[in-house]
């Protein structure tokens, strides 16, 4: 591995079998070609008996996904005690045990009697984990966000080899720490939530770096993994924004060489380039 890359703790592996496929086309010329591809694969995620949602994804670091779906959707709360996180590869399916019926578990019933409409109430959920939440006031230098940008798009992965998928990455300082894709930008993001979960790690001292657009939901995951900067390569919604102010986390996006809109939380940033 290159110097560049040594700070990783996970990075991608654009060799791993079965994340790409070769398929034969045919170019702007006409020409015959071959090219890779990106798998995807259904995940059926349960939270001990039942069954919560089916995600398309590439089909790595399925306990991570699955563990920081369940947290960041305010479905696992710091109280439930996680007996186990078992994957099944032939059945596609994860279950994440605990030593309790959670409380999650009877208000998705509830909900699902009532209304028929469990997204709707897992987005409420999210938002009432924000109440009373407050992010740590750390500061945030310029040139590190160069420096992790510039690390980040040189890093080797399967937006590299294939494209169509997008890349989340954990940060602290201008040292990049776990680099997570799937087809679904909330899905490398879960991932991420996974190994902070699994290895007891803060979020404090932390920047989130993702390709995706800065929504409503990126920007509430974020938050309620405790970390105050969130960093994209794309754009804004309103409501991100909005929720980025409310909460008082650092929202940067449009981030290009060495150009960038900061939407909330400018306070964090230190201009320390010439």
């Amino acid at each position: 591995m290159s110097n560049t890359f040594k700070d990783y703790i996970l990075q991608p592996n654009d060799q791993l079998m079965g994340l790409t496929q070769l398929v034969n086309g045919f170019d702007q010329n006409g020409q015959a070609c071959e090219i890779n591809v990106v798998e995807e694969q259904p995940l059926t995620i349960f939270l001990n008996g039942q069954e919560i949602v089916t995600a398309m994804t590439i089909g790595d670091y399925p306990q991570y996904l699955a563990l920081g779906f369940l947290k960041n959707q305010g479905m696992l709360t710091d109280n439930e005690n996680i007996l186990g996180i078992d994957y099944d590869d032939e059945l596609q399916t994860v279950v994440v045990r605990t030593d309790g019926k959670t409380i999650y578990e009877e208000k998705l019933k509830k909900k699902t009697r009532t209304s028929g409409c469990a997204v709707g109430t897992v987005f409420g959920d999210m938002m009432e984990g924000l109440e009373n939440l407050k992010l740590p006031n750390v500061e945030f230098k310029v040139s590190w966000l160069y420096e992790l940008s510039n690390i980040i798009n040189q890093t080797p992965s399967l937006y590299l080899k294939a494209g169509a998928i997008h890349g989340t990455v954990l940060c602290c300082k201008n040292k990049p720490l776990v680099y997570m894709e799937d087809v679904g930008r909330h899905n490398a993001v879960d991932k991420i939530a996974g190994w902070i979960y699994s290895n007891n790690e803060s979020g404090k001292d932390k920047a989130l770096y993702t390709t995706g657009r800065l929504t409503s939901e990126m920007v509430i995951k974020c938050a309620l993994m405790g970390i105050p900067v969130l960093v994209s390569r794309s754009g804004f919604t309103a409501w991100g924004v909005e929720i980025a102010n409310q909460v008082g986390l650092t929202l940067i996006g449009r981030l290009r060489g060495k150009r960038f809109m900061c939407l909330a939380g400018k306070d964090r940033l230190i201009y320390d380039f010439e």
